[in-house]
């Protein structure tokens, strides 16, 4: 044998990677690992498949054919001509009502729509944090031009409800230092005397404020009343669950007592109890010839029952830190605001996030509860003005279907922004 053939060889270069097998790549290896990777998988795959082939051929008729132009149930079913179909006019039709109720002033339509679209640039900054931090100087003032918006009245009124919450901060800021109880009631009670005055002084030049025609709250209704309790209930009571959390843990025994004795309270009585009482029992406290508006009653009992549920999600976050947390704060000489502000508060609140979604979503839904009150939310509409007119009814599944819509669309959006916000923050600690 010559040296020549004794040789090994060596390869200079890598030879190209081949693709992956069929059976290993793409959607047939996604299937062989979700629908059939065992016998009972199978079995369950192709009955889920037939299920679903037999609810679309079943369903799928009933919205090709539907009709969207006319003005009764009864045309409705003369256009059909004995066909099964839908009867989507009465969505074309009462569309306004399902979104502002019966009595809001059509020509002021606007004003809620452009206090529904400002909700977004106003939640922006808080939600995104790349946003530059400019933009929350808008988000403080959202809520009182909302509410001018809405409502309407004097512009006098957000003004001085604004400037009651920045006198409120100021003398928080001022006392919070040598004691948490002092800062926040001497806070509240600074915010409540602003308030009182200011109601003298927009008494006194109403007359000659800028003013938008005012609508009364018993002419709110449809979406626009089940959205606006929503985001002001879970706006207010994600503050006051962290508030009341912190009291429970307080070393004060009377904080800590008022606390446990609220939250205990609430958790154990029902929502619709607490409605109940906001619509009837609480007049009969007020003094007499006072009027207490009822969306305020409502929105107070719903942010208490919301916030009770938040305090204890909160409360769990915080008995999930290790004790040297805590510690830290002492180690930096961060008195107890700083040190919850800066180290404890965030890392609970970041902990706490499933849990405070799942109790934004839960009361969302709940605001259709105060139908039961005699308020004409989305709910209360279907079931009353729409459905006791003679022109539609028995058009249920197209009111109901519509209705699960919109609050399947909000609530999934606030799902998806939930689990986004845990990844963007890492809360599982991997």
């Amino acid at each position: 044998m010559s040296n020549a053939d004794s040789v090994a060889f060596v390869r200079t270069e890598t030879l190209p990677q081949l693709p992956p097998p069929a059976s290993q790549a793409g959607i047939v290896k996604w299937m062989r690992d979700n629908l059939f990777s065992s016998i009972p998988s199978t079995i369950l795959t192709l009955v889920s498949l037939y299920v679903i082939y037999t609810l679309v051929t079943s369903v799928f008729p009933w919205f090709a054919n539907g009709i969207w132009n006319t003005d009764s149930l009864a045309e409705c079913r003369d256009a059909l001509q004995g066909q099964v179909g839908a009867c989507f006019s009465v969505l074309s039709e009462r569309w306004n009502q399902l979104l502002f109720g019966f009595s809001y002033p059509v020509e002021h339509y606007w004003r809620p729509g452009l206090a529904f679209i400002m909700l977004f640039a106003a939640a922006a900054p808080v939600m995104f944090f790349d946003l530059p931090r400019k933009l929350l100087l808008f988000t403080a003032v959202y809520p009182f031009i909302a509410f001018w918006l809405i409502w309407g009245g004097t512009i006098y009124t957000p003004i001085f409800a604004m400037v009651g919450f920045v006198v409120g901060y100021i003398v928080y800021a001022r006392y919070v230092k040598q004691s948490f109880a002092m800062g926040f009631f001497g806070g509240v009670i600074a915010a409540m005397i602003t308030w009182i005055i200011g109601g003298y002084i927009t008494d006194a030049i109403a007359p000659a404020a800028p003013f938008l025609e005012a609508v009364q709250s018993r002419d709110m209704g449809g979406f626009m009343l089940n959205m606006t309790l929503g985001v002001v209930c879970v706006s207010l009571s994600v503050p006051l669950g962290i508030v009341l959390a912190l009291g429970r843990q307080s070393d004060m025994p009377i904080i800590k007592w008022i606390c446990v004795i609220f939250i205990e309270f609430i958790r154990g009585v029902p929502l619709i109890t607490l409605l109940f009482v906001a619509n009837v029992v609480l007049a009969y406290f007020l003094p007499p010839g006072t009027t207490f508006d009822l969306i305020l009653r409502v929105i107070i009992m719903i942010t208490m029952f919301s916030a009770a549920y938040i305090a204890e999600v909160i409360r769990g976050g915080l008995a999930a830190l290790p004790k040297g947390q805590y510690e830290a704060g002492d180690s930096l000489g961060l008195d107890y605001a700083q040190s919850m502000r800066l180290i404890i508060l965030p890392q609970a609140l970041k902990i706490s996030i499933p849990g405070i979604v799942n109790v934004a979503v839960g009361l969302f839904k709940d605001t259709v509860l105060v139908s039961v009150i005699s308020m004409f939310d989305l709910l209360g509409m279907i079931r009353g003005p729409i459905l006791s007119s003679t022109d539609w009814n028995g058009v249920y599944w197209e009111l109901f279907m519509a209705a699960s819509v919109l609050f399947f669309v909000v609530c999934y959006g606030i799902s998806q922004y939930s689990q986004w916000l845990e990844r963007r923050l890492a809360t599982d600690h991997r």
